[in-house]
């Protein structure tokens, strides 16, 4: 026995089709397939999958997280320190590097927990599991502030324990990075320092 040679089942899969859901995409990047089959009921949820991913290549991925959403001034800013960055690399060359001290905060966890990659080891196929329990982090943490250069670290400074970074607390910070600079780098007191740190409020502060 052989099977006639048939038409098929009709596809309602067709140019028009693809277009109107590649219009309804470029219209809501937020939209779900389920809700994209109430506008084309007449196809299966599945085969609307396969046309947006696979026909049309749209990928549904996440939003990209930024510390700051920057207003037109802040971005004017940014690339006027540039452009000032820029001329002076280009009148001095390699020198202005050295005058440029970079500070930055961050927290000190008391335990670190081992990441994931560096858990991973070496086994055969019969050698036991290797066990690794849950660890939640620790609440008691500590605020470090640290300064350095292109030739190493000039300080490390460990605040007490709830205390808050404000002008004064900064002030006294920087103090501190002068008398560093000027036991390390005696000859960089007499030129231009650049000091480079983020924009949070203590450092813009009067």
């Amino acid at each position: 026995m052989h099977d006639e040679v048939l038409s098929g089942r009709p596809s309602f899969v067709n140019d028009d089709v693809v277009r109107k859901i590649n219009e309804r995409v470029r219209d809501d990047g937020c939209f779900i397939i389920s809700n994209l089959s109430l506008y084309i009921p007449q196809i299966s949820r599945t085969l609307l999958y396969d046309i947006v991913s696979s026909h049309l290549g749209y990928r549904k991925v996440c939003a990209q997280w930024v510390t700051k959403m920057l207003t037109e001034e802040h971005k004017k800013q940014r690339v006027a320190c540039a452009l000032t960055f820029l001329m002076h690399y280009h009148k001095d060359g390699d020198c202005m590097l050295s005058h440029i001290v970079t500070g930055d905060e961050t927290w000190v966890s008391h335990i670190t927990l081992e990441s994931k990659q560096q858990s991973l080891h070496w086994t055969h196929t019969g050698s036991p599991k290797r066990k690794k329990f849950k660890q939640t982090f620790s609440t008691r943490k500590i605020m470090c502030t640290m300064f350095w250069d292109r030739q190493g670290v000039l300080l490390v400074e460990f605040l007490p324990q709830s205390t808050t970074i404000n002008s004064a607390v900064y002030c006294e910070t920087l103090k501190k990075m002068r008398c560093a600079i000027q036991n390390k780098r005696r000859r960089m007191l007499s030129a231009t320092i650049l000091l480079l740190h983020d924009n949070a409020r203590p450092h813009s502060a009067a």
